[in-house]
């Protein structure tokens, strides 16, 4: 916040000289950084909403929260035309800003090394992925994806009573049960679907809805019961995805504490 500390004192001695500076010359004004294509596009009276998208990545990628990005929008609007920023650019900026972010968030490792499983949060940006492409799209999430939950009770928070792996520890034989689950459900989800775990005995894959879904869920629901020697019930079924974005999310936790 250091910086947009200073750019608003700055501000404060530039506003005095706005009307001095002709029309399409913003360099006078002391914009944000980075801001200075928006300033010169709404001098010259254009749209800004292509410079408000580029701007949005680089505040992104310079590791600038949203808050900022807007804040620093808001005071180019104030020097330049004595406003407020309107909806489009707004919705540039924010749009970009977040692809962003969720594009250096899939960069880093959002796998289990052993299982291959993704991570809770990645399955969460991956949902937000689907619900953004049915809005672009006018498409409804609840016809395009939905959600395939596996639960098993963990033979492996025990060891296999009388078996060879007494000595094991209850940890690595779950992350050993958990990579033959995952490998099961990628065998049967082979499409790039995202599939992680949700809690020590639920993975979730997120899937595209069509005429394929039920049987490859009776399929994995087939090799999840053969895989547990204990015939503890394993259940695998399929969770319709809710209208909103945030919806998804309470769902997601409802799956994990579940």
């Amino acid at each position: 916040m250091g910086i947009f500390a200073t750019l608003v004192r700055r501000g404060a001695q530039a506003e005095v000289t706005v009307n001095a500076v002709p029309v399409g010359d913003v360099r006078g004004l002391m914009l944000p950084a980075r801001f200075e294509a928006v300033g010169e596009r709404l001098a010259a009276g254009h749209d800004v909403s292509n410079a408000c998208a580029e701007v949005g990545r680089e505040t992104a990628r310079d590791g600038a929260d949203l808050g900022e990005a807007l804040d620093w929008l808001r005071t180019t609007y104030a020097r330049v035309q004595g406003g407020e920023p309107d909806f489009r650019a707004l919705r540039a900026l924010c749009v970009a800003w977040s692809e962003e972010t969720l594009g250096y968030l899939h960069q880093l490792s959002c796998e289990d090394p052993l299982t291959g499983l993704a991570s809770l949060a990645h399955v969460r940006a991956r949902l937000s992925e689907v619900y953004r492409g049915a809005e672009q799209g006018g498409r409804s999430t609840n016809t395009s994806h939905a959600l395939v939950v596996v639960d098993v009770p963990l033979f492996a928070q025990r060891p296999l009573e009388g078996g060879p792996d007494l000595g094991m520890t209850a940890g690595f034989e779950s992350a050993l049960w958990l990579a033959r689950l995952a490998e099961n459900a990628r065998l049967v989800f082979s499409g790039g679907e995202t599939i992680g775990l949700a809690s020590p005995s639920r993975l979730v894959v997120v899937a595209e809805r069509g005429d394929l879904l039920a049987p490859r869920v009776g399929l994995l629901r087939g090799l999840v019961e053969d895989m547990d020697p204990r015939g503890t019930r394993a259940r695998v079924w399929i969770e319709g995805l809710p209208p909103s974005d945030d919806g998804a999310g309470l769902l997601l936790d409802e799956i994990a504490r579940g």
